[in-house]
């Protein structure tokens, strides 16, 4: 059995979980999460989600602070504070890896937070949502936080594709890590769900710069494109990374299972790119 290592997964602190939801469920679009687990806020603590690896083989996970930004109401939502992120990754250290967030309307404290979280508590990555702050990837308020990860050497995940919240989904196109990728040559970059629906666009990106990959996560497996499922079986399965971003283990793994990859593909797939990428 392949050990995965799930690379979007999130902490939810439960100070923070009514406060998250109450301002998610108000930006007028309910997200599809919502049938698929009861919710946008799981439920699920970590004992219990150690338990659901133990159960179907998942090694490790890495939980992050999911920041977004409302766009209709113009606040933040978050997770869960580093704080209380550090504490569940150090209770755990074997099964979690930290992964903290960025806000561009608050840089200084993000920079500050971003290097406490890698330098002190071993986080290996960042991760970014970024409809609802209603700026593209490559505004010129991402340019610290990609400076920073280049100076930190971890890499930045963003999630690209069309948003379901209530916030506008142009500034997740993949095009956009074009400039970003010219611009830092050096920053490892993940473009996370798989760019739906301009999947073509994060492969394209993905092809044209070693330093960028492609975020095979947030989708039903069953239900993704084919070009993305040849993409993993072929040309690209050197460049592809697993996250499931809250959608449960069983039906992701299981639905990888029946694509038809070729062992190779698979294991890269689920395991092999992440280590390498992130250095674990």
């Amino acid at each position: 059995m392949i050990k995965a290592i799930d690379t979007l997964n999130y902490y939810f602190a439960p100070e923070e979980k009514a406060r998250f939801k109450e301002t998610h469920d108000a930006e007028g679009i309910a997200c599809k999460l919502t049938a698929v687990i009861g919710g946008v806020v799981p439920e699920t603590t970590p004992e219990q989600m150690i338990a659901e690896m133990d159960a179907l083989g998942v090694e490790k996970v890495f939980l992050g602070q999911l920041m977004m930004f409302s766009y209709l109401q113009k606040k933040p939502m978050l997770s869960c504070t580093l704080e209380q992120l550090v504490k569940v990754v150090k209770k755990y250290p074997d099964r979690f890896v930290g992964m903290t967030t960025y806000n561009p309307f608050n840089i200084i404290p993000s920079l500050r937070d971003l290097e406490t979280a890698v330098k002190q508590h071993g986080f290996k990555a960042v991760y970014v949502h970024i409809f609802g702050f209603d700026i593209p990837l490559n505004d010129r308020k991402m340019y610290p936080l990609f400076a920073k990860c280049v100076e930190l050497g971890v890499p930045v995940s963003m999630q690209t594709g069309y948003v379901l919240e209530g916030m506008p989904s142009e500034h997740g196109r993949p095009i956009y890590l074009d400039r970003i990728a010219l611009d830092f040559p050096e920053l490892v970059i993940i473009g996370t769900h798989t760019g739906y629906p301009w999947c073509e666009e994060l492969i394209a990106m993905a092809y044209k710069f070693e330093n960028v990959y492609f975020g095979v996560s947030a989708h039903f497996p069953k239900y993704m494109e084919r070009n993305v499922v040849n993409y993993i079986n072929t040309r690209g399965q050197n460049k592809v990374i697993f996250g499931t971003n809250l959608i449960p283990f069983k039906p992701m793994l299981s639905q990888i299972e029946e694509l038809g990859l070729r062992e190779e593909a698979k294991e890269k797939l689920l395991r092999k790119n992440a280590v390498r990428v992130y250095k674990l």
